[in-house]
């Protein structure tokens, strides 16, 4: 807010801003919630690199706002998007972890965001009073949405990766068990066999 007083000191119901990215927030947790309905398993992950994408941009694209109009719209993407990165986290979780460690994914998750969260605003302060302005801010702050984002595209793969290893090692297992099985069936038989031959003769 202290960017929007500084860039468009004449305008009026500033606050505007930040109730749009409010209300597009909520539209997209609903929105979004209902299309990871239909996007299998860990492929969900895309929409969360797509929520990324758009969060680091529309975070660098703030300070090239030179119409309130303009910024209104970039606020109302940000929100949308906003939504879509909080409810697509928890089905995540759940598909890379499962069931038994959703919650403590979660918890971890949530530690980690505490902590630019916290350390962010006041660099944000710094860099507005050894330089004058929040735009070198908004550049830095829409950076690491998007490396999260390209690193997050590699996540199915490596899941897919370790899904694949895990089903070879049962199935080996498997075999061996069988094998066992059948070696105990074989000799348990050709131990009665010596019994029978035993007692005919």
């Amino acid at each position: 807010m202290k960017h929007v007083n500084e860039r468009f000191q004449d305008e009026k119901n500033k606050e505007v801003v930040l109730m749009c990215i409010g209300v597009t927030s909520g539209v997209g947790r609903l929105l979004f919630g209902r299309i990871a309905d239909y996007v299998p398993g860990v492929k969900k992950v895309y929409l969360q690199v797509l929520s990324f994408f758009f969060i680091g941009l529309m975070s660098m694209m703030i300070p090239l706002c030179s119409i309130f109009g303009a910024l209104i719209a970039v606020c109302l993407i940000m929100g949308l998007f906003d939504g879509c990165f909080i409810s697509i986290m928890a089905p995540i979780a759940f598909e890379l972890v499962g069931a038994q460690d959703v919650s403590q994914a979660i918890g971890f998750l949530l530690g980690f965001m505490s902590i630019p969260m916290t350390v962010g605003p006041p660099i944000a302060g710094l860099l507005r009073d050894k330089l004058g302005s929040y735009d070198v801010a908004f550049y830095l702050a829409g950076v690491p949405p998007l490396i999260g984002g390209a690193v997050l595209c590699f996540i199915p793969w490596i899941h897919s990766k370790k899904q694949r290893e895990i089903s070879k090692t049962t199935g080996k297992e498997k075999m061996e068990k069988m094998l066992e099985n059948q070696n105990s069936l074989l000799s348990s038989s050709s131990g009665m066999f010596k019994k029978e031959s035993d007692s005919i003769i």
